[in-house]
Formats: structure tokens, sequence, C-alpha cells
């Protein structure tokens, strides 16, 4: 991005403190690139703590205020800590980004326990652990904004991703209950739901993947999905909570 586009960047999250999980590549790192871009200072977790640390050091010398620590999240206690670190620091916590999450292709046939759970402690359990351990935090914000992240497969289902797609299912159920039970808090909660994205963890796909069934017959890019994350997280969507943003390129309008 040069100079001049970086100055006409909106800045809505001047000095909001940003939580983004699975935030050291695709659309983790460019949330956090774009949050960061729009004034927030942005904390990125993650497990893959080369990248995380790399892409922290990139960012920085950009002059956007990112930095990166590891937290496993499906672990209570790595969320405990992060939470008490947040405290002492901030004091708050305006944005969480719930986007941390893993594919495994599998008949369910053929699927196993171990690997089904798996699935689910990552993707589904890892958000529930994260929103509760923050609630505290993001109750002293005055404008919250909770983002999980889903896709278009949680509704529409798809062969060979039984596991990925209840996970993503759940938490558009997560969503809106959180959304009910936080309201009274001034915690927004929305889901973003997105279509096929271009990132390494579809890299594996078949080819074409679902670009076939994608009216703009492309994916996303993962800035394009960060557009969509730095507008729920700013006060742009103040009345928005309990809902599910959908950018799929027209998948579910088949």
């Amino acid at each position: 991005m040069t100079q001049d586009n970086h100055d006409a960047m909106p800045c809505r999250l001047k000095g909001r403190i940003a939580l983004i999980t699975g935030g050291s590549r695709g659309q983790g790192a460019a949330h956090a690139r774009r949050l960061a871009q729009e004034g927030a200072h942005v904390l990125a977790v993650d497990i893959l703590d080369d990248e995380g640390t790399a892409l922290a050091r990139t960012l920085q010398a950009e002059n956007l205020d990112v930095t990166y620590r590891h937290l496993d999240v499906t672990r209570k206690d790595e969320w405990t800590a992060l939470h008490d670190h947040l405290a002492d620091i901030h004091g708050k916590l305006d944005i969480l980004v719930n986007n941390a999450g893993i594919v495994h292709i599998s008949t369910i046939e053929d699927e196993t326990p171990e690997t089904w759970q798996h699935i689910l402690n990552v993707n589904l359990s890892g958000a529930f652990l994260g929103l509760q351990s923050m609630i505290p935090l993001l109750r002293k914000s005055g404008h919250a904004s909770v983002i999980n992240t889903s896709s278009i497969f949680g509704p529409s289902g798809a062969p060979g991703y039984s596991a990925y797609a209840t996970s993503k299912a759940g938490l558009l159920g997560f969503s809106r209950t959180a959304a009910l039970e936080l309201a009274a808090d001034g915690i927004r909660v929305n889901a973003l739901v997105p279509g096929g994205v271009s990132t390494p963890l579809n890299a594996a796909e078949k080819e074409g993947g679902v670009i076939p069934e994608t009216p703009l017959r492309r994916r996303a890019t993962p800035q394009e999905l960060s557009a969509a994350v730095a507008f729920l997280a700013s006060d742009d969507a103040s009345f928005m909570t309990g809902a599910e943003l959908v950018v799929d390129g027209g998948f579910s309008a088949r």
C-alpha cells in the first residue's frame, strides 16, 4: 500500500484495542493489518509463532501498532493468562475477532471421533472460551464488538466437511445467543460468513473448490473479508448485533 492510500484509509478504530485469533496468516493477518490501518492497537494471537512474530515485525515496520503473542484457543488457562495480560496493559478490550479455524476433509463414514472433536475444539469451543474469558474486559469498552468467523458451509453444509460445517453452523447459534445475552452490556456480537477465500488454509482443496458454484466465479481475497471485519468492528455497525454478514460472491443466492 502506498503512503497516499494509507493516509486515505478511514480511521474508525483509533485507540481501540483489538484481539485477533488465528492472526499469523491468511484472513487473520489481513484483519490485523486492516484494523491497525484504521487506528486500532492490535494483538494477534496464534500457535504459529514464527509466522506471527514475522507478521508483527513486518507491520511494525509499516508503523502499524501490531504485536504478537502465543495462544492455543483450546486452552482455558492460556485464555485466562491473556485476559490478565490485557487487563494489566489496557484495562479493557474493544474488539474480539474469533478467527482461528482449521479444516479437515473426510466423509462422515471415514471420520474419526478424535479428528471430529479436534475440529470442534478449535473452531467452536475456541470461540466460546475466548468470549467467555474476555467478557469482563469487553464490558469496559463502551463500544465492544465481537466478530465470529463462520462459513457458508455452516448454513449450507458440504460433502466431506461434516466436522467443519458443524463447527461453523454452531458458531452461528453461539453468536445469536451471545448477542442476546450481552446486549445489555453494550457488547455487540455478529458472525462473518465468508464464501471461498484464497488463504493457506484451503491450499489443499481440490481444483476449483467452490468457484464453480460462486456467481462471481472467484474466491475472495483476505482483504475483502477484512473490510467487512473493520465495518463490524466500527461504530458504522453500531445497530448490528446477532447478525450474519454474508460475504460469499453470491454463493448463498443460488
